[in-house]
């Protein structure tokens, strides 16, 4: 193992050989095993329901296996492919709006515990509350279909962003807090260049939180809308074919969605890893 100074020598470029790791195809060779394991595992759960179906000769309509599925997927890909586009895109929409409101409250929520403690407690009330029950409502006070999608995934996602940034932003070293009044900062250098670093890592978290949040957050508000027709988002394809008894369209919908939520949670990973690499402790690598 390399130590953290290594590791950022490593980074620079300026690493002896001998501190270097050993990359395979590109890849560190400590990253192969959290590769291949989960793979491996995916492999052999796949394999193992595949001879279930076949050994006991179980009907599509009850239980498809993964080959069927996935030659659905391929049959289909036109139509789901463009419900996948607008259930991710409701999802991402959701996701960034949730970011910039979260963030900005959550920063009003350190400037002023005041405005903390008279607003935070309808967040909590907000996340609570079952988007299943508030999603016809919404859905009825709003014309459009695609933006009351977009507030019930909002809803959903909004909430770890603005507790977790709020903890983060409250984390702040209360010396180093002492430091910055000691010479005359103020509260915007204060929040700029010691409570928003602190924060940081909190609101990566809160972010990979959202990421999934936001997806089912979507689903959800998809299957209370049921909506159809060509602006049909996954969701109304797994209705549909629940309600035509195609059950291996109906697992390749599902696939679907896990494997966008997968590729959601791995892409906010890795930019959680590239913005805490270098100085985190969280990111940084150990000798033990």
């Amino acid at each position: 193992m390399t130590t953290p100074l290594a590791q950022v020598a490593e980074q620079d470029g300026t690493a002896p050989v001998f501190l270097r790791e050993k990359t395979i195809l590109g890849l560190p060779a400590s990253a192969w095993p959290k590769i291949l394991m989960p793979l491996a595992v995916g492999l052999l759960s796949l394999g193992a329901w595949e001879m279930v179906v076949r050994i006991n000769q179980i009907p599509p309509y009850i239980l498809p296996g993964p080959i069927l599925i996935a030659t659905t997927m391929w049959l289909d890909w036109g139509t789901l492919s463009g419900s996948l586009w607008i259930t991710l895109s409701i999802s991402l929409a959701a996701l960034a709006v949730a970011v910039v409101a979260g963030v900005a409250l959550a920063i009003l929520f350190a400037q002023s515990k005041w405005v903390e403690l008279s607003f935070f407690p309808y967040a909590v009330i907000l996340q609570v509350t079952p988007v299943v029950a508030i999603a016809p409502l919404i859905i009825i006070w709003v014309d459009n279909v695609q933006l009351s999608l977009l507030i019930c995934a909002w809803i959903v996602a909004f909430f770890p962003i603005l507790s977790n940034t709020t903890l983060g932003l409250n984390s702040a070293d209360h010396n180093l807090l002492n430091l910055f009044q000691l010479y005359r900062a103020s509260r915007f250098q204060t929040l700029l260049y010691l409570r928003l670093p602190a924060a940081t890592p909190y609101f990566l978290a809160g972010l990979k939180i959202s990421g999934g949040l936001s997806l089912i957050g979507a689903v959800v508000a998809e299957f209370v809308a049921g909506t159809g027709g060509s602006a049909s988002g996954l969701a109304y394809r797994i209705l549909e074919s629940g309600y035509q008894l195609r059950i291996p369209r109906m697992f390749a919908a599902l696939f679907m969605i896990s494997i966008s939520g997968i590729v959601i949670f791995l892409c906010l990973s890795f930019l959680s890893h590239l913005v805490l690499r270098r100085w985190h402790e969280s990111a940084l690598k150990r000798e033990n």
